[in-house]
C-alpha cells in the first residue's frame, strides 16, 4: 500500500482546469492515486472514505463543466440495511437506523438536447479494511482497490472529458456507483429511482477492473448479445487489432451493467482480467498499466463514435449464464484466469494456506480434472467443485507446461478464513 498527500492532491486537482498544465492522459493516473490513497481506507460504502471519494469525483465533474444530475447536486444518496441472509433482497430505506448505511452515487450529465442518453458507469466503492469478499487472511488492512475499481472511474472521467466535444447525437450520463461490492446496490437503486427518463437510455457501458491490461492485450467484453449491432461494432472499433478480444454474449454478470440489462437496456462491460491482488490489500496504483487504460479509453470512444448516428439501438435478451452455475461449498483457493480460452481452467494466482497451495499447485497450471470430473472450462470447473464437501479429499490433475501432474487436495469450506 502507498500513502500519498491526499488533500494536497485534491487541492491541485481543483486548480487544474487548464489542459495545458495537465493532459487528460495524466489525469487517469492522478485520479487513481487519489481514489486509491490509504487515507480513504478502502472506500467502503457508507464510510468517510467513500464520502471523500465521492467528493473528488463530483469536483472532477464540476471542474470539467459537466452538469450535476443527482438528487442533491452531483450526489444521489440511498440508505439501506445490510442483509444478513445472502439470498434475501436488499431493503432500501432506514428500516433500522442503527444498522442502516448510506451510499452515494455520483452523477454528471452532458446535455446535447438529444432524444436519447448513453450511460457510462463504473463503481468507486471497495472493501474498506477487509469487508466481506476480501481474500486477505490476517489482521485488517486497507484495501485500496486501484484496479477494482479506481481504474474504471478514471477511464469514465477521461471519457467524460473527451465527450464534451463531438458525438452529440446522444446525451451522456456519467455515474460512479456506490455499493457494488455489497451487491450492485447503487446501480440497482439508480435504475429504480432514475434522475432522467430511463426509457430514453440508449445503452450502458460499464468499466470494472480495466487497469491491468496484459502484454498479450487480452480485453474481455461482456454483453455483446444485448444488441444485434455490438459484435460488428466492437470488431470494427478494434483498429489494427489492438486488443485480443474475448467476448461473452450475456448481459448478466457480477457488475453494475446487470442492473441496466434487467431494464431491457443494451449493455457492454469491459474487463482486463483477474490477478493475484484481487480483493487484497496489494491492489495498489503502482501496479496498473496506465498506457493500457488510455488505449481502452480510446477504444470505448471509438465504439461510441461508431454508433453515434444510428439512433436508439435495438435490445435483445440473452441467456443468463449464471442460472447454470451451481452453488458450491468448498474452494480450491485459486484465482482463475477468466480470459483463458483453452481446454481446462487456468490458474492465475494461488492464495496462501489454501488447498491448492498445500497441494503444490502453481500459477499457470491448467486444471483438467477434479476427482472423476473432467474440467474443460470455468463452468465445468464450478460444477466439479459443487460435488465436494468440506473435508473431502480428491486428486486434481493439471496440465503444467504440457505435462500432466497429479496432486491430492483436501477441500476447505469456502468461507473459512
Amino acid at each position: 500500500m502507498r500513502n500519498k498527500p491526499l488533500f494536497g492532491i485534491l487541492f491541485l486537482v481543483l486548480l487544474s482546469s487548464c489542459k495545458t498544465e495537465r493532459t487528460i492522459e495524466n489525469r487517469i493516473k492522478e485520479d487513481i492515486e487519489v481514489l486509491a490513497d490509504d487515507k480513504l481506507k478502502g472506500r467502503s460504502t457508507g464510510t468517510e472514505g467513500e464520502i471523500l471519494a465521492a467528493s473528488h469525483i463530483a469536483n472532477r465533474f464540476k471542474d470539467l463543466g459537466i452538469a450535476p444530475k443527482g438528487t442533491n447536486e452531483y450526489i444521489q444518496t440511498f440508505t439501506f440495511t445490510p442483509k444478513t441472509d445472502p439470498h434475501a433482497e436488499i431493503q432500501y430505506g432506514e428500516n433500522d437506523s442503527k444498522k442502516s448505511l448510506t451510499g452515494r452515487n455520483v452523477v454528471g450529465f452532458i446535455d446535447n438536447n438529444a432524444e436519447n442518453t448513453i450511460v457510462i458507469g463504473a463503481h468507486y466503492d471497495h472493501l474498506g479494511m477487509g469487508d466481506e469478499g476480501s481474500l486477505h487472511r490476517g489482521e485488517p488492512m486497507v484495501h485500496n482497490g486501484a484496479d477494482d475499481n479506481a481504474s474504471g472511474v478514471a477511464v469514465m472521467l477521461y471519457l467524460a472529458d473527451k465527450l464534451l466535444e463531438g458525438n452529440t447525437n446522444n446525451n451522456y450520463l456519467f455515474i460512479a456507483f456506490s455499493g457494488e461490492e455489497m451487491g450492485l446496490l447503487g446501480s440497482n437503486y439508480f435504475v429504480k429511482n432514475p434522475t432522467i427518463d430511463i426509457t430514453k437510455v440508449n445503452y450502458m457501458i460499464n468499466m470494472d477492473m480495466v487497469g491491468r491490461l496484459k502484454k498479450n492485450k487480452t480485453l474481455a467484453i461482456y454483453g455483446i448479445g444485448t444488441s444485434p449491432i455490438w459484435q460488428e461494432t466492437i470488431e470494427k472499433a478494434n483498429s489494427k487489432h489492438t486488443f485480443d478480444l474475448k467476448t461473452n454474449t450475456s448481459g448478466v454478470g457480477p457488475s453494475d451493467h446487470t442492473s441496466f440489462y434487467l431494464q431491457d437496456i443494451p449493455v457492454l462491460h469491459l474487463f482486463t482480467g483477474q490477478h493475484v491482488d484481487y480483493h487484497k490489500p496489494t491492489d495498489d496504483f503502482e501496479k496498473l498499466n496506465y498506457d493500457g487504460m488510455l488505449q481502452i479509453s480510446n477504444y470505448i470512444f471509438r465504439i461510441i463514435a461508431a454508433v453515434n448516428s444510428q439512433g436508439k439501438i435495438a435490445f435483445t435478451k440473452t441467456v443468463n449464464e449464471s442460472d447454470d452455475v451451481p452453488r458450491f461449498k468448498v474452494t480450491l483457493g485459486v484465482i482463475p484466469d477468466y480470459l483463458f480460452d483453452g481446454k481446462g481452467m487456468r490458474i492465475d494466482g494461488i492464495s496462501e494456506n489454501r488447498p491448492a497451495q498445500k497441494a503444490g499447485l502453481q500459477k499457470g497450471d491448467i486444471v483438467i480434472q477434479l476427482g472423476e470430473h473432467e474440467v474443460t472450462d470455468m463452468k465445468s470447473y464450478m460444477r466439479a467443485l459443487s460435488k465436494f464437501e468440506n473435508g473431502n479429499k480428491t486428486t486434481v490433475k493439471v496440465n503444467r507446461n504440457g505435462k500432466t501432474v497429479e496432486a491430492e487436495v483436501t477441500f476447505f469450506d469456502n468461507k473459512k478464513k
